[in-house]
């Protein structure tokens, strides 16, 4: 008998000393979505300033939230008899009450958008559909897999519906196949129809528990209850899994010769400041980088070239410049990747190529000539892209690009459609020269800051060439423009001026590849 209350004694004290160490949740002093909290993951400085300093985020249009608005939009045709709550994010009382009223109604078997909050938590349901037990969740993702951050975003939602006494039964992703092949249908009205079936694949998701949720939010809520924010290092976080649009913020332009500036891991900067290093012209020898502050070969070869200055050119590329054969082409291609496939034989995130842009130079110093296609209508542009191509490229000489591997994939791909260029494409093939490797081997500038990206490269070594100011200054800007050319909308001066956008941009690559290959045949 002494040894069971002993025990129970024992037992309530452990619980009692649990019960004083367990940390006091914190009361929200903000409100935060949905976004916010996975933000708050990622990186709790993202967080803050997206809740207290909104105004320093970077406005970026890539296409992904119209893609995704898309994405869902063709998901919600799964589940038929579906009710969505109209009301947006600026009448969301009005979405709460709402969807208060269609939980209760069990002739409603899925609600779309539908809204919840609590515990300072408002979340947004891309799906809620109705059985006898309950409610199944799923969570629309435009991507083709399940990712580790999709876990993250299911689980607030399941805790905050809980915490409003919905009872989850599980939780899904549906998110798009690879596997599916559109075969080109099209509606009466010339909209894209697609077997919604084979379009989607679902997987059911271990959210985590209320627990864990729960002890994330009060550490939300106390480093937001903070007057300002809290400092990070900027390390890979930065860009997964989601790029932050406080990138800029974080990464200010440092002075030349300022340690801070090095493209390199943000905790081997904080090492070499510790150790009184604060200018690049302070920096050790490699072998000391290496062994005390352990930078890689790579790291080290930006910093000692930032301390040497000027560009740098390996003696040994001059050899490999001389084998050049010419005719010279300098090639460059634009292509869009969208979600949802917009012609036949295309699967989700296909590549699309639309534009091209070749310069060429017949002999060593000879004038330029300028060949380029872009398309400009909503036809698949597959076809006239390589015919066209096809036409100007001839057949001997080098072909200059900047990635072959890129270039190289998307004319692998239209070996297969449109029928009859196989054999000009594989000579095509075969003739690619790749500058990019080339110069992240033999070529340094401090100016580079570490990326060889063509942005980064050519007003290093050509300073008067300059991506800066350009109506479309890369990648990602031409495929939004052109999907906002071709998809209509746009009156007769705003289409003039995207195009030549457009064509300025890629003839922009391929000049900006023939004066860097000019540059080094002169210095080498």
């Amino acid at each position: 008998m002494a040894s069971k209350k002993k025990e129970e004694i024992e037992k309530l004290s452990a619980a009692l000393l649990a019960a004083i160490n367990a940390p006091v949740p914190v009361k929200p002093t903000c409100k935060i979505s949905k976004s916010k909290y996975v933000a708050g993951v990622q990186c709790a400085k993202r967080e803050y300033l997206e809740v207290h300093r909104p105004e320093l985020a970077a406005s970026v249009d890539d296409g992904r939230m119209q893609q995704g608005l898309e994405v869902g939009s063709l998901a919600r045709q799964m589940f038929p008899g579906g009710v969505l709550v109209a009301a947006d994010y600026k009448h969301l009382s009005d979405a709460i009450r709402d969807t208060r009223e269609l939980v209760a109604n069990r002739e409603v078997p899925a609600i779309f958008e539908a809204t919840f909050e609590h515990s300072g938590v408002l979340v947004r349901a891309d799906v809620l559909k109705r059985n006898s037990g309950g409610f199944h969740l799923t969570e629309v993702k435009s991507s083709t897999k399940v990712k580790p951050e999709h876990t993250d975003d299911v689980s607030i939602q399941k805790y905050v519906m809980q915490g409003c006494g919905l009872r989850v039964m599980d939780t899904n992703v549906m998110r798009l196949s690879r596997d599916y092949v559109y075969d080109g249908a099209l509606a009466a009205d010339g909209r894209r129809v697609y077997d919604i079936s084979r379009l989607f694949a679902t997987e059911e998701l271990q959210p985590y528990g209320d627990g864990q949720v729960s002890r994330t939010l009060d550490e939300q809520f106390r480093v937001l209850a903070q007057p300002q924010p809290p400092n990070i290092v900027p390390s890979s976080r930065c860009t997964s899994p989601y790029d932050c649009e406080f990138y800029d913020h974080c990464h200010p332009v440092w002075a030349d010769g300022d340690i801070r500036s090095l493209p390199i891991a943000g905790c081997k900067i904080e090492a070499l400041l510790s150790g009184g290093i604060t200018s690049i012209a302070q920096l050790p020898s490699q072998i000391v980088l290496k062994e005390q502050f352990h930078l890689t070969a790579k790291e080290c070869r930006f910093a000692l070239g930032a301390k040497e200055k000027g560009v740098q050119i390996n003696p040994v590329l001059a050899a490999e410049l001389e084998a050049l054969r010419y005719p010279l082409y300098f090639m460059d291609f634009e292509t869009v990747f969208p979600a949802l496939p917009l012609f036949a034989g295309l699967r989700p995130y296909d590549q699309l190529p639309f534009q091209w842009s070749v310069h060429v130079q017949r002999q060593p110093g000879a004038a330029l000539e300028h060949h380029e296609f872009l398309a400009t209508d909503n036809n698949d542009p597959r076809s006239d892209f390589i015919s066209s191509l096809c036409a100007v490229m001839g057949e001997i000489g080098n072909i200059v690009v900047y990635n072959e591997t890129f270039e190289s994939q998307r004319l692998s791909e239209l070996t297969s459609w449109p029928p009859g260029f196989a054999g000009r494409i594989e000579n095509i093939q075969g003739r690619l020269w790749d500058l990019l490797p080339r110069m992240r081997k033999h070529v340094y500038h401090p100016a580079f800051a570490g990326s060889y990206s063509l942005k980064y490269v050519l007003p290093a070594l050509i300073p008067e060439m300059t991506y800066e100011g350009m109506a479309v200054g890369n990648g990602t800007e031409a495929g939004v423009a052109w999907e906002q050319l071709v998809r209509g909308g746009l009156d007769g001066a705003e289409r003039e001026k995207t195009r030549k956008a457009l064509l300025d941009y890629c003839g922009m690559d391929t000049m900006a590849m023939v004066r860097l290959l000019e540059k080094l045949q002169l210095a080498s």
